[in-house]
């Protein structure tokens, strides 16, 4: 039975990726900002266990993650997570762009570093979920795409680095996706929000369980999702 560490499994992508693992009886290690929120994650996914850290402040991660117990083994890390605040270079603040990179950049580089011990020993799989701002980044959404850039060159490198020891890197780079964070997105550019405009959750986790469950002698490096619509 394999065991996938996953943030973001709240909402949105996350939530369907945890939820398809969780129903074909993987085991499932969730990620969560807080202790209240890993007693909601919980209470969501009978029989979950849960890692507490605060991907905001990616420096005390190990001490946090020393405090309790890891699996043994981790057969896929899914970073999912991710922060988005859109606004013109000229009104960034450097708060504005430190929440962003330690999300959405520097949080999934320590968190990686964390597990690559758990990750080596199964000849695991590290899965980024990028964005289409981290091959192009648009007006207003230079901090948002850095960070996201930034994931593509993690990715990037881990990949060369851990090829020899078997692990596997994929990057998924969703379009816009019906979630809460792309209602936030509306709400900042003032547009109106219908997620039935965009892509279903679903397909992305479809997408990405495709890559997890590819066969060995293979594997998914880079996967674009638009929508169909």
């Amino acid at each position: 039975m394999a065991t996938h560490v996953i943030t973001g499994a709240g909402s949105g992508i996350g939530a369907a990726v945890a939820r398809r693992l969780h129903e074909r009886g993987d085991d499932i290690v969730l990620h969560a900002r807080d202790a209240g929120r890993a007693k909601e994650l919980a209470a969501a996914f009978p029989g979950a266990k849960t890692l507490v850290g605060d991907l905001s402040d990616p420096g005390k991660l190990s001490w946090a993650l020393s405090h309790q117990s890891l699996p043994d083994r981790v057969d896929s890390l899914l970073h999912i997570a991710g922060v988005v605040d859109l606004g013109p270079v000229g009104d960034l603040t450097p708060k504005t762009w430190t929440n962003q990179l330690n999300v959405n950049l520097v949080a999934p580089a320590e968190l990686t570093r964390l597990l690559l011990p758990q990750l080596r020993v199964a000849q695991g799989q590290v899965l980024f979920v990028n964005s289409g701002s981290g091959l192009n980044a648009h007006a207003g959404w230079a901090a948002y795409g850095a960070s996201k850039h930034g994931l593509k060159a993690l990715a990037d490198a881990l990949r060369q680095e851990e090829h020899a020891n078997g692990v596997r890197v994929t990057s998924v780079y969703p379009g816009r996706t019906a979630s809460p964070m792309q209602a936030k997105v509306h709400q900042q550019e003032g547009k109106a929000y219908d997620p039935a405009q965009w892509i279903d959750p679903e397909s992305v986790a479809t997408t990405i369980l495709m890559a997890l469950d590819l066969p060995r002698d293979a594997e998914v490096n880079d996967l674009t999702v638009r929508p169909g619509r």
